[in-house]
């Protein structure tokens, strides 16, 4: 038994924390969502005879540019001061920034709770813990802007071959050559049409929505984010108006 694991500690609860990058890891790398939830039962082999298990943000990034509803809710457990330990696969899957690694580290601490992993038990409360937590941290927050590096770089050297392709807004089509070309469906290029000159009658956004909701005139848009999707037609809302006054490639660009 790992000194670390106190009688105090083993009876709080223990919460696992289970997290994947983006609905495509959620939907095929099975055998990762297997490992996470596996921690539950080495909770329970530790000694602890309540287990949490907190899967709100699968398919979210640990970035911190998207809001992580189950991270928050970790955060909330750890501040009861009712959580013994905090169970992870890896410390990315806890944060991939500094911030919220940091601020999460710093709660354990001071609410007497461990952070374990397969690699350990750490204590954030003990001088050499925090370091490696910290350290690990640090880490993660190096290997997302290694990997957003690479794929920006990738993203450029597809883009000088003349084979990037992106999803363009309503009104535009790749062709077959990897050329950009307005819609050939007229309906589509008339209502964007209707929709700048109504910009340019009416004067905001939110004139220009009221109008075509009173009116009861569809509008199109992508039903999926990829290059040539399908079109549907429906009753604009406030995004879809915005959306379209607002994408540099309607100007040009």
């Amino acid at each position: 038994m790992n000194p670390k694991l106190t009688t105090e500690r083993l009876g709080r609860r223990a919460v696992v924390y289970v997290r994947q990058s983006s609905p495509g890891q959620v939907i095929h790398h099975l055998e990762s969502q297997r490992r996470q939830y596996a921690l539950a039962d080495h909770a329970r082999e530790l000694g602890f005879q309540e287990v949490v298990v907190i899967d709100d943000d699968l398919g979210r990034s640990g970035s911190g540019l998207v809001e992580r509803p189950g991270f928050q809710r970790l955060v909330a457990e750890v501040c009861t001061g009712e959580v013994g330990a905090v169970f992870c696969i890896e410390a990315s899957r806890l944060a991939r920034n500094g911030r919220d690694w940091h601020h999460l580290i710093e709660l354990c601490g001071m609410a007497g709770a461990v952070v374990v992993d397969p690699d350990g038990v750490y204590d954030p409360a003990l001088m050499n813990d925090r370091l490696l937590l910290g350290l690990k941290g640090t880490l993660n927050a190096y290997e997302l802007d290694l990997l957003r590096q690479r794929s920006l770089e990738a993203i450029r050297q597809k883009a000088r071959r003349g084979e990037l392709r992106f999803c363009l807004p309503v009104g535009y089509v790749w062709t077959a050559h990897g050329k950009i070309e307005m819609d050939p469906d007229q309906r589509i290029q008339q209502a964007l049409h209707f929709v700048f000159s109504k910009m340019t009658e009416l004067g905001s956004v939110r004139q220009v929505l009221l109008w075509f909701r009173r009116e009861r005139i569809e509008l199109p848009m992508r039903t999926i984010e990829e290059p040539n999707g399908q079109i549907v037609w429906a009753l604009p809302v406030y995004h879809t108006v915005h959306r379209f006054l607002t994408n540099p490639i309607y100007a040009g660009a």
